[in-house]
């Protein structure tokens, strides 16, 4: 599970985007500036690749409000994805454990 304090803080996210990954399932957080107020963009798809070697559709995302509580529900909601498509994150995940070894 991910937990809050495994992402960065929001001075952290004002500056820059935070990547991370859980079991298979490879996550980024973003600072969209609007023009009101800013948002918090969570995304998250499966492994191996990077957020910009994934493809769009295979990508899934939801906005947060840019703030302590908005980073929180961000946490809930990639936790709440990981449980949705558990199965395909697993698979991921061991496929990409499977080719790793092949190359030791």
């Amino acid at each position: 599970m991910i937990e809050r304090n495994d992402v960065l803080s929001i001075p952290y996210l004002k500056k820059t985007t935070f990547a991370g990954s859980y079991r298979g399932m490879r996550f980024l957080l973003k600072m969209e500036k609007g023009e009101e107020k800013n948002a918090l963009t969570a995304t998250c798809w499966a492994e191996p690749y990077s957020f910009d070697a994934t493809k769009a559709e295979d990508k899934t995302s939801e906005a947060f409000e840019f703030s302590e509580e908005g980073i929180q529900k961000a946490v809930d909601w990639l936790n709440e994805m990981w449980q949705q498509k558990k199965e395909m994150f697993l698979e991921a995940k061991n496929n990409w454990d499977v080719e790793m070894e092949s190359r030791d």
